[in-house]
């Protein structure tokens, strides 16, 4: 017992040195890397009776134990790794923020923010020969008509978030959906890409809702029956993408069915149940170091630093142009702790991930689902594939 005590204090006390070693100076090495993670602060929506206050900043954290691992692992490759860090305010500056990283010759940049900062560090980064890593912006369009030859995504987009819950739904046999949405921008993107993932999958919209309670959610009560009558449905899809509503649906609903969406049953990159596949290790580690659970900000964060430290380690170089054609040689693939190696899409520079289903209290599935094949991998069930990319960038010369 004795034994057993010693042993988790030493691997405890190990997880908490690598998680400092972020923030310490790091040895002399034939190939050093400095990462800048820069991020915009989240606005603050206020509390009314609906919206719930900010969660606890994540992503940078994830940027932190990125840069721990890659020094524990790069002390055997005679590689080192340090970290930048810009937090530009909700007002603030963020491209003198992203140019100011740049003029210190930081080539390497994880970008947690909205898609025009996201849009504006790349074009930034692309005239100084810099990666952008997008740990944030979910939007389809980065991926698409606003893709960028040097701009990577390890966030998922809504539409790779939309096709792993219908993938579920699909396998369910819940075929007949009502579209409940808000009325902020952000929520009809996230409608729009659940419409098209329904298509696709050969699901219906059997009635489509948009919730405009004046009251902030107070009589929610009374609403959402009255709301949600009319139509038989066998799941209520809830595009809420602010968080403004969602929340009161389950339960809640005229007829008694599962609420999926934004709220119920969520697509997510990452979420703190996750257990399998090594994920508990590093959901440990990530509590001892920062005192929180581990958020998919955070995973998105994490896994952007992997990948550079891992395209490094393919290129045997530091330069940016010979790293961006190791992360999507086909060989290229990195352990992410959710049962399917990463990689990048060439044709959108998207990083192939499976999708976490999970509610308050677990996980219900991770997707791809099983049954949904693929001529190359069934990761490319989720988003959008290669013949139906509007991506108009090349991808770089092997």
């Amino acid at each position: 017992m004795f034994r057993s005590r010693r042993l988790s204090l030493a691997v405890s006390t190990l997880a908490l040195a690598l998680t400092a070693s972020a923030a310490a100076p790091v040895r002399a090495a034939s190939l050093e890397v400095v990462i800048a993670h820069v991020e915009r602060e989240a606005e603050d929506r206020g509390f009314e009776a609906e919206t719930p206050p900010l969660p606890p900043p994540g992503g940078l954290d994830g940027s932190r134990l990125g840069v721990a691992d890659a020094n524990a692992s790069g002390a055997f490759r005679d590689q080192a790794y340090r970290l930048e860090e810009k937090v530009v305010s909700v007002d603030g500056d963020f491209a003198a923020a992203v140019k100011a990283v740049l003029d210190q010759g930081i080539r390497y940049l994880v970008v947690r923010a909205g898609p025009q900062d996201t849009l504006v560090a790349a074009d930034l980064a692309a005239a100084k020969g810099a990666l952008v890593f997008n740990a944030g912006a979910t939007d389809t369009r980065l991926r698409e008509a606003d893709c960028r030859l040097d701009l990577f995504h390890t966030a998922p987009s809504r539409a790779m978030l939309a096709d792993g819950l219908m993938e579920y739904l699909t396998k369910r046999r819940w075929s007949r959906l009502l579209l409940v949405k808000g009325t902020l921008p952000e929520d009809d993107l996230l409608a729009e890409a659940y419409r098209r993932s329904i298509a696709k999958f050969g699901l219906k919209i059997v009635g489509e809702r948009t919730w405009e309670d004046p009251t902030d959610g107070r009589t929610a009560a009374q609403t959402i029956p009255v709301l949600t009558q009319g139509a038989d449905y066998d799941a209520v899809v809830i595009a809420d993408e602010g968080g403004d509503f969602g929340r009161a649906f389950p339960y809640a609903t005229w007829l008694p069915r599962p609420v999926v969406g934004s709220h119920g049953l969520i697509a997510s990159a990452w979420n703190d149940r996750l257990r399998g596949w090594g994920a508990a290790q590093i959901q440990d580690r990530f509590v001892r170091g920062y005192h929180r659970p581990m958020e998919a900000a955070d995973y998105a964060a994490w896994i952007a630093v992997r990948a550079i430290a891992e395209g490094v380690t393919r290129a045997k170089s530091v330069d940016p142009a010979a790293v961006a054609r190791a992360l999507v040689a086909p060989d290229y693939a990195l352990g992410g702790f959710k049962g399917a190696k990463a990689t990048f899409r060439r044709w959108d520079r998207q990083m192939r991930q499976p999708i976490a289903l999970t509610h308050g209290e677990g996980v219900t599935a991770m997707a791809p689902i099983e049954g949904f094949d693929h001529r190359v991998t069934e990761l490319d069930t989720l988003g959008i594939d290669e013949p139906e990319t509007t991506c108009p960038y090349p991808s770089p010369k092997q």
